[in-house]
């Protein structure tokens, strides 16, 4: 069941910005929702399309307009052909929902800093913020939604603004909403704590949940609920493509892996002994494996052990979410919220805010979030969920996550 279009917003477009718009997950979000809005698929994986969301009043999925920031040419008609081919996308998507892609496509801008580009802060942000604001003048689109999607980037060292932050002070500069799908700096710098403050948007963050983590806000809970003692939780990630290239990096490994262990530390209550390792494996392209290995005592301190491998698409498992933020961030924008949308840590590994690990309790926040979406709900002007501060986005150099 699709979700329903509030009155305001129907016949109206909403724009998604994607910072990273290029890569994997950007070309599988525009692909998608192209095949879903034209029938050829379920929208399977998408949260908001399921009877939970009905009455929020979403933007639907035909007024959704895409465009975005990218340090690379590849069109995206040519890259989602390298995905069909790569197993991600259906045989013969990438020629059914051509014209949607090459639209998207016409609608990319060159990000930056590229190497050897002169420009300072102020002026990258500027321009950055320009695109945004005449993709909106284009497009006619009453709201757009920035969000990145872009490889994840090192935690930033001194004052400058990493790339990240860079691409979120233009969101704020233009006056667009944020979405930080990415473990990346974006808002959580210290110098964009007051303009986010400032701003009135809305915005949400960061790092999507979407295969390890995921799982792990599942069974923490288990653990902790039955009383049983976890001596140790281990785990291993082997992928490929854009992501793990960027992982490769001790750095922005540490960035990445820092969510994760914030979500067993918080379902169980204190941290625990055991590390996440993640390999480079090329050959597995976009395709990832996580496995994890869980040491825990039971009654009268039998020592026992539970191993689960969970194997999946990176960009399959990304798209049907980042669909679902940019829809769900739209319309708070539109009932008048702003802040940190904490209520969205459904999504994230390391969310803004200070809901619940578990994910049957961030299940429980985010439905409760779609009723105040409702119209007729009472707003709540001025304030997102009031439950953390205005903190709030993976660079896009090289290939994407």
């Amino acid at each position: 069941m699709s979700a329903s279009p509030s009155a305001s917003s129907r016949g109206s477009r909403t724009g998604v910005w994607l910072i990273g718009a290029r890569g994997s997950v950007a070309t599988t979000v525009v692909a998608g929702c192209a095949a879903v809005t034209a029938g050829l698929h379920p929208p399977t994986g998408m949260v908001t399309e399921t009877p939970d969301f009905a009455g929020a009043g979403l933007p639907a999925l035909p007024s959704l307009v895409f465009g975005g920031h990218d340090t690379v040419d590849c069109p995206l008609p040519k890259r989602a052909e390298a995905l069909a081919a790569g197993g991600v996308l259906p045989h013969g998507l990438p020629s059914a929902v051509g014209a949607e892609l090459a639209a998207a496509d016409r609608e990319i801008r060159p990000g930056g800093p590229l190497p050897g580009d002169t420009r300072g802060q102020e002026e990258l942000i500027a321009a950055f913020a320009a695109d945004i604001t005449d993709f909106a003048r284009r497009t006619g689109a009453e709201r757009t939604v920035v969000v990145n999607v872009a490889s994840t980037e090192p935690a930033p060292t001194g004052n400058t603004l990493p790339a990240s932050s860079l691409y979120a002070a233009a969101a704020l500069r233009a006056g667009r909403p944020y979405v930080n799908f990415t473990p990346s700096t974006g808002l959580h710098h210290p110098a964009l704590a007051a303009p986010a403050a400032a701003s009135g948007l809305p915005h949400a963050g960061r790092d999507g949940k979407t295969g390890q983590t995921l799982l792990r806000s599942v069974l923490g809970p288990m653990f902790a609920q039955r009383a049983l003692a976890v001596r140790a939780w281990s785990g291993t990630n082997l992928l490929g493509g854009g992501d793990g290239a960027a992982l490769a990096d001790p750095a922005a490994a540490a960035a990445k892996n820092a969510g994760k262990e914030r979500v067993l530390a918080d379902t169980l209550g204190a941290p625990v002994e055991g590390e996440v390792h993640i390999d480079d494996v090329p050959a597995l392209g976009d395709w990832k494996t996580a496995w994890d290995h869980v040491a825990f005592d039971g009654f009268l301190g039998a020592r026992m052990v539970l191993q689960t491998t969970w194997q999946g698409c990176d960009s399959s498992l990304a798209a049907p979410l980042v669909l679902d933020l940019a829809r769900l961030v739209a319309r708070a924008q539109e009932r008048g919220l702003s802040g940190p949308l904490g209520e969205l840590g459904f999504f994230f590994k390391d969310p803004v805010g200070d809901g619940p690990s578990s994910l049957a309790e961030q299940y429980t926040e985010l439905k409760r979030f779609a009723g105040r979406l409702a119209d007729g709900a009472d707003g709540d002007s001025g304030s997102g969920s009031g439950s953390g501060s205005g903190d709030a986005a993976e660079d896009e150099h090289g290939a994407r996550r």
